[in-house]
C-alpha cells in the first residue's frame, strides 16, 4: 500500500506533491502571526488550584495592586535636597503614564516618628518631607533606619539606596471577565451549559482574550516608559528596575531574543556541520527546507488552535527541528547507502525504496515520541499540557512533510554519486562497533556505574524555581533583582493570611492609667465614627499578632515582614515605649488619612472579615533556599507558636502559586517517569513482538536517561519550571536512536543471522545516520550556551549531554546486550 502510494502518487507527480504542501504550508503559515508569547504569572498556575482562588480573594480584600520598584542609588545623600528635587521629578513623570496610578518614595511617606507626638495630633497632621521640606532631616534619618516600616523597605540599612514604588491602576475589567469565565467553566464540568450559556462562554472567553492582550501590550508600553524617565535620571543615581510585570515582561524579551539570535545561529551550524558530513547541496537543502516547513506549518497549528508560546514551551521550535532533521538524515543517509549499493538502479526506485524501508521505523519514532511527550499533556499545567499538544501535532507534521517533500524533492534530481569523504576519515561509529564486539564486559561494568552516578546524582536533585537565577549576573534584571533582595527586603512575596474568631460585642476600654483631661477630645472625637472597629482591637488579638509577625520576621528565609503588627511596633515608639490601647488602636484605624491609610494598613487588616494579612518578602538569592520544605514549616510551626487553629491560618501569593506548580509538574513528570517508560516498554513490545528487545531498549534508554537527571543532581541544576521537561525530551530522543538501530539490526540479522556482522554492518548503515544527526544537533545546541538566559543555556547543556548519551548508549551499551541476549 505504501509503496503503491509513493509509485503512483508521490513519484509520478513530483511537482503537483511539492504544489499541494506548499499550498497547505502556506494556508497554515497564514496563521502563524497569530500565535504570541506570553511570559505572565497566569500561564505558570495550576488551572484547577485552590490556592489561586484564595490568592485572587486575598488581592479584591486587600488594598494590593501591582508595582514596579526602582532601586535609586543617589550620587548624594538620601535626604539631600537635590536627590529629593530628582526623586520627585521622576515620580511626576511616572504619575504621567497610563497605568500609573501613584508612586510611593521617600518623599510622601507619612513620618510617624519625626518628632514623637501623641497619636491625636499625629493623626490630625502626619508630616511627610513632601508637605513639610524644613521637617528635622536627622529625626527623618533615623525613623527610616530604625522605623520597622521603612528599614529593608524603603531604604537600606547603610542608607544609600532607596525605593520607589510605582502602583499600577487596577483592572477591574480583568477580574470581571476572569470571575464570569471561571464560573462558567465550573458549571459546565458539573452540570453542563445550556446553548445560551456556551454562546456566553465563547463570547466571555474571547472578550477576556481581548482585554488581557489590549492590557499585556498597555503593560510591556509602561514598562518602556519606566525604562525611558529612568534613563533620564541616571545623571543624578544609580537605578534599577524590579517587580513581577518587569519580569515577566523581561523573560517575554529574553525568549523572543533567543528565539530569534540563537535559533539563527543554531540553523546556521546546523548547515555547517550537514556541509562538513555531506558535501553537496541536495543534503544540505533538504533537512534545511523539510525543517523550515514543519516549524512554519506547526506554528500556523499553534495560532489556528491559540496555543500560546510561554516560557516553557518556547523551545517546542528547537525540539521539532532535532526530530525533523533527524528524520531528514536518515532519509538522505539511506538513499545513499542505495545509491552507493546499485549506482546503476533506477533512479526512481532507489528513491521509493530509500522512502519506504525508512517510513516504518520513523513512524515508530513519531508515536513513541508522541507516547514520551505524553507526560506532559496530564500535568494540569495549561501550558505544558500544550507544550505535549505541541510536540504532538508538530513532529507528526514534520514525519507528513519530510517523507512528502523528500522523495519528490528528489525526483526532480538526477543521480549524483555520494560523496563519502567524512566517512573515510571519521570512521568513530566503525570504532565503536569495534570496541563493542571487544570489550562487552567492560562496557557493561562502566553501564552500571553510570547507574550508580545516576542513582545518586537523582536523589540529590531538588526542586526550585528562582527568578534571579534565570538572568546572567552581568544582566540589568539580575543587578536589580539583586539589589532589592539584599538591601530592600526581599523580592519574592508569600502572604500568611490568619482568620480570628468573630469579633466580642462589649466595647474596648481605655487604660486606667491614663488621666481624664488626656481623653476628653479623644474619646469625643472617637464616638463621632464608633463602629464596629471599636470592639475588635483587643489586647489578646494585637498579642497573637505581634507573636505571628515576630515569628515570620525571624524565619532565616525572609527579608522584610509588613502587617499590622508593623504598625503595633511603630505605635509603641510612639507611644513612649507603651502600648498603644484599644481606643487608640481603634481611633487609628478611623481616623487614618486615606493617602496614608493605602500604605501602613489597608494592606494587612480586614476589620470586617476579621482577618489580618502578613506579607512576607523572601531573600530569592538566599544560598540553600528550599521553598517546599519553609512553606510547610510555616503551617507546621506558626499555629502552636500563635496558639491558633491550624484551619485558621492559610498561605497565599506568588510564592504559593509558583511552589505549588512545580510540585505539581514534578509529580506529573518525574513521578510518572515509570509509568512512561512502562508504556513505551509495551510500545516496544508491540513494535517488535519481543519482550528480550523491550527489555534490552529501555535498559539502554533509561541509563541514558539517568545520566541526565545523575549530572543535573551533581552539578546542583535544580529540576525548576525550564528544566524538568527535559524527562520527556531526553527520553524521546534515547527512543528514537534505540528504535533506529533495532529496526535496522533485525533486518541485517536477519540475512545471516550472524550477530557480530549485523552490528557492524547497523554501525556502518544506521549507526551513520545517528552520528550525522547527534553531532549536527551537539554542535548546532552547544551555541545557547552564550545565552543570558540561564534556562536557554540550560536547555542547550542538557540537550547535547541527552544526545550524546542517547548515540554513546545506542552504539555501545544496546549492541552489547543484543548479542548477550539474542533476542531475533
Amino acid at each position: 500500500m505504501l509503496d503503491a502510494f509513493y509509485s503512483r502518487l508521490v513519484l509520478a507527480y513530483p511537482r503537483l506533491t511539492l504544489l499541494v504542501v506548499l499550498l497547505l504550508v502556506l494556508a497554515l503559515g497564514s496563521q502563524a502571526f497569530k500565535v504570541e508569547i506570553d511570559a505572565s504569572s497566569e500561564t505558570l498556575l495550576l488551572k484547577e488550584d485552590k490556592d489561586l482562588a484564595f490568592t485572587r480573594e486575598v488581592g479584591q480584600r486587600y488594598f494590593n495592586p501591582d508595582f514596579l520598584v526602582i532601586t535609586y542609588t543617589p550620587e548624594k545623600g538620601l535626604l539631600d535636597d537635590a536627590t529629593l528635587a530628582d526623586i520627585n521629578a521622576m515620580s511626576a513623570e511616572l504619575e504621567q503614564l497610563d497605568l500609573i496610578d501613584s508612586v510611593v518614595s521617600v518623599r510622601n511617606i507619612p513620618l510617624l516618628q519625626s518628632p514623637p507626638r501623641p497619636l491625636a495630633d499625629l493623626i490630625a497632621d502626619i508630616p511627610s518631607l513632601a508637605k513639610n521640606p524644613d521637617i528635622n532631616r536627622s529625626m527623618v534619618r533615623e525613623e527610616l533606619l530604625s522605623s520597622p516600616i521603612y528599614s529593608d523597605n524603603i531604604v537600606s540599612p547603610d542608607f544609600k539606596t532607596t525605593a520607589v514604588l510605582a502602583y499600577f491602576k487596577e483592572d477591574p475589567r480583568y477580574f470581571e471577565l476572569l470571575y464570569k469565565r471561571n464560573d462558567l467553566l465550573k458549571k459546565q464540568e458539573k452540570e453542563g451549559l445550556s446553548a445560551a450559556e456556551r454562546q456566553e462562554l465563547a463570547e466571555v472567553r474571547k472578550a477576556f482574550k481581548a482585554h488581557r492582550d489590549v492590557m499585556r501590550g498597555e503593560n510591556h508600553r509602561t514598562i518602556r516608559g519606566v525604562r525611558a524617565i529612568m534613563d533620564r535620571h541616571r545623571a543624578h543615581a544609580d537605578l534599577f528596575l524590579g517587580g513581577v510585570n518587569m519580569i515577566a515582561d523581561d523573560m517575554v524579551t529574553y525568549v523572543k531574543n533567543d528565539l530569534s539570535t540563537y535559533g539563527s545561529a543554531v540553523l546556521l551550524l546546523l548547515i555547517v556541520i550537514l556541509y562538513i558530513v555531506f558535501r553537496q547541496k541536495r543534503y544540505i537543502l533538504l533537512p534545511v527546507l523539510v525543517s523550515l516547513l514543519s516549524v512554519i506549518a506547526t506554528t500556523g497549528v499553534l495560532g489556528v488552535f491559540g496555543w500560546e508560546v510561554t516560557v516553557i514551551s518556547s523551545n517546542f521550535i528547537s525540539l521539532q527541528l532535532i526530530v525533523t532533521m533527524s528524520l531528514a538524515i536518515h532519509l538522505s543517509v539511506r538513499y545513499r547507502e542505495l545509491l552507493q549499493d546499485e549506482p546503476e538502479a533506477d533512479h526512481r526506485d532507489i528513491i521509493r525504496d530509500a522512502t519506504v524501508s525508512m517510513f516504518k521505523p520513523c513512524f515508530y519514532v513519531i508515536i513513541t515520541t508522541v507516547a514520551g511527550f505524553s507526560s506532559l499533556v496530564v500535568s494540569n499545567i495549561l501550558p505544558v499540557m500544550n507544550l505535549g499538544w505541541m510536540m504532538s501535532a508538530g513532529i507528526s507534521i514534520s514525519l507528513l512533510i519530510t517523507f512528502l517533500v523528500f522523495p519528490a524533492v528528489m525526483m526532480l534530481t538526477s543521480k549524483q554519486p555520494p560523496n563519502i569523504g567524512f566517512e573515510r576519515h571519521f570512521t568513530l561509529t566503525k570504532h565503536l562497533g569495534h570496541y563493542a564486539e571487544h570489550h562487552g564486559r567492560l562496557i557493561i561494568i562502566v553501564s552500571a556505574a553510570l547507574a550508580i552516578f545516576s542513582v545518586s546524582g537523582a536523589s540529590r536533585l531538588i526542586v526550585e524555581n528562582s527568578f534571579i537565577d534565570y538572568f546572567n549576573k552581568s544582566t540589568e534584571i539580575y543587578k536589580g533583582m539583586e539589589v532589592i533582595d539584599k538591601s530592600l527586603g526581599g523580592t519574592t512575596p508569600l502572604d500568611v493570611i490568619v482568620d480570628f474568631p468573630k469579633s466580642e460585642t462589649a466595647p474596648a476600654q481605655p487604660a486606667a492609667a491614663k488621666g481624664e483631661s488626656e481623653f476628653d477630645d479623644f474619646e469625643a472625637e472617637f464616638a463621632e465614627d464608633a463602629d464596629a472597629a471599636q470592639y475588635w482591637f483587643t489586647s489578646e488579638k494585637m498579642k497573637t499578632i505581634e507573636t505571628i509577625h515576630d515569628y515570620l520576621d525571624a524565619l532565616p528565609e525572609s527579608g522584610k515582614v509588613l502587617s499590622f503588627g508593623t504598625m503595633l511596633k511603630v505605635g509603641r515608639i510612639i507611644n513612649g515605649g507603651e502600648d498603644l490601647d484599644n481606643l487608640e488602636l481603634a481611633l487609628l484605624y478611623n481616623k487614618l488619612p486615606d493617602e496614608f491609610r493605602s500604605i501602613i494598613l489597608t494592606p494587612y487588616l480586614d476589620v470586617e472579615h476579621d482577618q489580618v494579612r502578613f506579607n512576607i518578602r523572601i531573600v530569592d538569592s538566599m544560598p540553600n533556599l528550599r521553598r517546599d520544605e519553609l512553606l510547610k514549616r510555616i503551617m507546621r510551626e506558626l499555629p502552636e507558636k500563635a496558639g491558633i487553629p491550624a484551619e485558621n491560618v492559610r498561605l497565599a501569593g506568588m510564592m504559593l502559586l509558583y511552589n505549588n506548580m512545580l510540585q505539581s509538574l514534578f509529580n506529573s513528570q518525574i513521578l510518572t517517569l515509570g509509568l512512561v517508560v512502562l508504556i513505551l516498554g509495551l510500545m516496544f513490545f508491540a513494535l517488535f513482538r519481543s519482550a528480550k528487545v523491550a527489555f534490552i531498549a529501555m535498559v539502554t534508554d533509561v541509563i541514558a536517561v539517568g545520566v541526565v537527571f545523575g549530572f543535573m543532581g551533581w552539578a546542583h541544576i535544580p529540576l525548576d519550571m525550564m528544566t524538568i521537561t527535559i524527562a520527556a525530551i531526553s527520553l524521546g530522543i534515547a527512543v528514537d536512536d534505540a528504535i533506529q538501530y533495532l529496526h535496522r539490526f533485525k533486518l541485517e540479522v536477519a540475512r545471516d543471522g550472524d550477530y557480530v556482522a549485523a552490528m557492524h554492518r547497523s554501525h556502518a548503515t544506521i549507526g551513520y545516520a545517528m552520528y550525522y544527526t547527534s553531532i549536527a544537533i551537539i554542535v548546532g545546541f552547544s551555541v545557547l550556551v552564550l545565552s543570558n538566559f540561564t534556562p536557554t543555556i540550560y536547555f542547550g547543556l542538557l540537550t547535547v549531554l541527552a544526545m550524546l548519551m542517547a548515540l554513546i548508549a545506542n552504539l555501545l551499551l544496546l549492541p552489547v546486550l543484543i548479542r548477550w541476549i539474542r533476542p531475533f
